[in-house]
């Protein structure tokens, strides 16, 4: 290995680069230690609040343990990029036509899975064309990982009240993945919460699904309801829904 294969701290301002070339909006780099995160979730998990969503108690462990999922992970590469259509028609107009049906705008587009997958991959590549074979895997949503904990952990935002990753230039409106990688690469800082006082999430969650400050009951999230509940939503919920059929972006 060359003295500039060693220099991962160039390696890491190359890696961002590549990423914004690639479409990404921010990449960072996070270690692998999410030993409070795991805490957090096995509570959440305790009270129930994931619903039917056994998969996520099934995966618990290596989904707090990126080592137990990727043997030799070290680091954490996460991107983010935006994903608001600027063509779509304004989500209000949609949602105040109740002869119309609204679809989260994340859902309007191409498949973010195959969108994202293949532009790590392609980052994954660049990388190995500057330092030879490395271990890594590419994750979009498609494996146990704690995403909006590493990602704030890269520094490419912070948690924000309503659990998610929060910005100041993009709220929430983006899709974040991952290269789990046995390179040592410097750790990005994380940056600063600016929530404050404000509770505007709490207050524009259509159904009350975000219980408290940082607590989610997924069983009253209207993503949950139209996209992962197999069965009938509870009619309680129904008016409060309106006329969201898959997803919500409030």
């Amino acid at each position: 290995m060359t003295s500039r294969e060693r220099d991962w701290q160039s390696l890491a301002a190359q890696i961002a680069t590549w990423g914004r070339e690639l479409g990404f909006e921010s990449v960072g780099v996070s270690d692998a230690d999410l030993a409070t995160e795991e805490m957090r979730l096995l509570n959440w998990l305790g009270a129930g609040r994931h619903g039917e969503m056994d998969y996520m108690a099934r995966h618990g462990a290596a989904r707090a343990r990126p080592a137990t999922l990727v043997p030799g992970t070290v680091r954490i590469i996460t991107a983010r990029m935006n994903y608001w259509p600027g063509r779509a028609v304004p989500a209000h107009d949609t949602l105040a036509d109740s002869h119309r049906g609204y679809v989260a705008r994340y859902a309007l587009g191409r498949d973010y899975h195959k969108v994202l997958r293949g532009r790590l991959a392609r980052l994954a590549r660049r990388i190995e064309a500057d330092v030879g074979p490395f271990g890594y895997r590419v994750f979009t949503d498609s494996a146990p990982v704690l995403e909006v904990a590493l990602a704030a952990k890269a520094g490419l935002g912070w948690r924000g009240k309503h659990t998610l990753l929060l910005t100041r230039e993009m709220g929430s409106y983006f899709f974040l993945g991952e290269i789990y990688t046995n390179l040592p690469l410097p750790i990005t800082p994380p940056v600063t919460a600016h929530c404050g006082s404000c509770t505007a999430c709490l207050s524009a969650c259509p159904t009350g699904a975000i219980v408290a400050p940082y607590e989610l009951d997924a069983r009253r999230c209207i993503s949950y309801l139209t996209i992962e509940l197999k069965g009938s939503i509870p009619v309680s919920l129904r008016p409060l829904i309106g006329n969201r059929i898959y997803g919500c972006d409030d």
